[in-house]
């Protein structure tokens, strides 16, 4: 029974390896479409406006889309971080000013 404990135990050790070769190029986390979708909590086309102008670099492989790590990274650090200020000042509420009649 120890035996084949051991060899589930080395079977997952090797999945998880196959898995995480998949996933990574050059030793660098890959992201698909749907991990960017949850990670920014944006929608699909949203996601495609930001592929379109440049600003989120990507890749194809096979017919699909991935992302480096390091390149959602950087985009979140220059896109989100440096647009909060602007959208609060966009949001900010103008005080009411009391008209008589």
């Amino acid at each position: 029974m120890d035996r084949l404990i051991d060899r589930f135990d080395l079977i997952d050790e090797k999945l998880e390896r196959l898995i995480k070769k998949k996933t990574c190029l050059d030793g660098e986390d890959l992201l698909d479409n749907q991990d960017m979708l949850q990670v920014l909590k944006i929608s699909h086309r949203t996601l495609q406006r930001f592929r379109s102008s440049g600003e989120l670099p990507f890749f194809k492989m096979n017919g699909k889309i991935y992302y480096k790590l390091s390149d959602v990274n950087r985009f979140i650090r220059e896109v989100f971080e440096g647009n909060s200020g602007r959208c609060a000042k966009q949001r900010q509420i103008e005080p009411r000013t009391d008209k008589k009649r």
